[in-house]
């Protein structure tokens, strides 16, 4: 096979990548994902097929995770190395979840058969990346629909339904139906329809009652490169503080949440007493949640989410349990030729938990990128009134990053139907109703605060009830479908057919 349909599918996938945030030029994909069927069409023997699924993975992800270079560069004197092998490296094992769905299309009947196959698998796939070698569900095409404003709210609905992989799985159908001609075209149109017809109808769904209390945000835009400086922690607490104390003054009378950002504390919280004091008193004695590193028995350090009462007591502590690969720990998994995390970093919690604080509704805590995992966020045995994302941006500079990070956030409280409140270090800082409407929001690279009061919440949609099974289900019957038909596996002479 010649050289040229792989640079075509490599092209296309980078293509397709600008349909994420925060470009969001979703009609993109409407020439990415039939250009990729033409070129799969084409082919003779399943080997190319693979290799081209692949070359459009790695254009698309090497293009949508371009930003997690920036994080490499905060340390570029002793990682400068590792500049070329990571995006490329990490875009190479991504790909395999695309080349994989790509090659099963292709065994498919040409037409719709093909067409649902893709999406089948995609979705599959999609699962399956959420799971395998600790799980990196980033960008998935669902968060193209992430648009900003009510737009963006109607197209999301469909998450409370089947979550981010069921709406991962649409959102290729629909992409793949111009391939189809004419009567594709019409499909198009028509799901289209239908898709904001029941996004409105949802949209307008009635809250609860709201809680009674006012979330104050802190943004307090500490660079990664000075976030540990042992010369300047007093100068970051006190910023803290201030900011703290800004937002209570703005807030007024009634209940309030202070929510710090991740790690926020230059000071760990759980030996320090006079640093929790030096909280409480600037919250004016209210309830706060603040990002603080903790030691435990075993010497490692956790990365933890502090809950302090009025007086600054601790009422509650919430260790991350999705550690970042590289990151925060270095897995046996990933051959490195050096150790890049010191002393094997830090050590896991044990997994979505309900926080508890005096007078507010339980919360639920998610720290850093554990807001890109679908239905894992929240502990649905003792369910949460609010989500809570504290993170710290600041690795990853001005770039598409913290976007889709932000838009993975609003996509979990549709899922769950919960009110979303997000402290981010460097931004954005923001706040979502269960719907995934924008509430407030301070951008990158702005130190100040939000005060917000905060909504009530949804009955539990189906997605929040049945998870990642309902999607699992959808996906399986459409792939048995492209079977139960006569010769559907069977290859025709006319290759030019999709």
């Amino acid at each position: 096979m010649a050289w040229w349909p792989f640079l075509a599918a490599l092209l296309l996938g980078a293509l397709a990548a600008a349909a994420l945030p925060p470009l969001g030029l979703v009609p993109l994909l409407l020439l990415a994902v039939p250009g990729l069927l033409w070129l799969v069409a084409r082919c003779a023997r399943a080997s190319e097929v693979f290799w081209l699924g692949f070359a459009f993975g790695f254009g698309h992800h090497l293009f949508g995770l371009y930003w997690i270079t920036e994080a490499i560069l905060i340390e570029a004197a002793q990682f400068w190395w590792f500049v070329p092998l990571a995006v490329p490296g990490l875009a190479a094992i991504l790909a395999l979840f695309i080349a994989v769905p790509v090659m099963l299309a292709w065994y498919a009947a040409p037409g719709w058969r093909r067409v649902v196959m893709l999406a089948a698998a995609w979705t599959l796939a999609d699962l399956a990346r959420q799971f395998v070698g600790g799980g990196f569900p980033w960008n998935p095409w669902a968060s193209v629909w992430a648009l900003p404003g009510e737009i963006g709210t109607v197209m999301l609905q469909p998450l409370a339904l089947i979550g981010t992989p069921g709406v991962t799985g649409l959102t290729v159908l629909l992409a793949g139906l111009p391939a189809l001609g004419r009567r594709g075209w019409i499909g198009l149109a028509a799901a289209l329809l239908a898709w904001a017809g029941f996004g409105l109808w949802w949209r307008a769904a009635p809250e609860a009652a709201p809680p009674g209390f006012t979330a104050i945000l802190v943004q307090g835009d500490i660079a990664e490169g000075q976030k540990w400086s042992a010369e300047r922690a007093l100068e970051i607490f006190r910023r803290h503080l201030d900011l703290t104390q800004e937002g209570v003054y703005q807030a007024g009378p009634g209940a309030k949440l202070v929510i710090w950002p991740e790690t926020a504390s230059p000071y760990p919280l759980l030996a320090d007493a006079e640093a929790r004091r030096a909280i409480s008193e600037a919250a004016g004695g209210s309830p706060a949640l603040v990002g603080s590193v903790r030691w435990g028995a075993d010497g490692r350090p956790r990365n933890s989410l502090i809950a302090l009462d009025g007086t600054g007591a601790v009422v509650g502590v919430y260790d991350k349990f999705h550690l970042v690969p590289g990151g925060e720990y270095q897995p046996e998994w990933l051959p490195l030729p050096v150790q890049i995390v010191p002393g094997g970093g830090f050590a896991p919690g044990k997994g979505p938990r309900t926080l508890t604080l005096p007078g507010l509704p339980a919360v639920g805590p998610l720290i850093c990128y554990e807001a890109i995992y679908p239905h894992q966020v929240a502990d649905e045995r003792a369910r949460p009134g609010v989500l809570v994302n504290v993170t710290n941006d600041a690795w990853f500079g001005d770039s598409s990053g913290p976007r889709q990070h932000l838009a993975a956030a609003r996509m979990r409280a549709i899922e769950e139907g919960l009110p979303l409140l997000r402290a981010a270090n460097t931004g954005i800082s923001a706040a979502f109703d269960g719907h995934g409407r924008e509430l407030a929001r301070l951008g990158l690279d702005r130190q100040g605060v939000v005060t917000i009061p905060v909504p009530g919440e949804l009955p539990p949609p189906p997605f929040a009830q049945l998870g990642l099974f309902l999607p699992f289900m959808l996906a399986l019957v459409a792939a048995m479908v492209t079977f139960s038909w006569k010769n559907s596996f069977l290859k025709t002479k006319n290759h030019t057919m999709i």
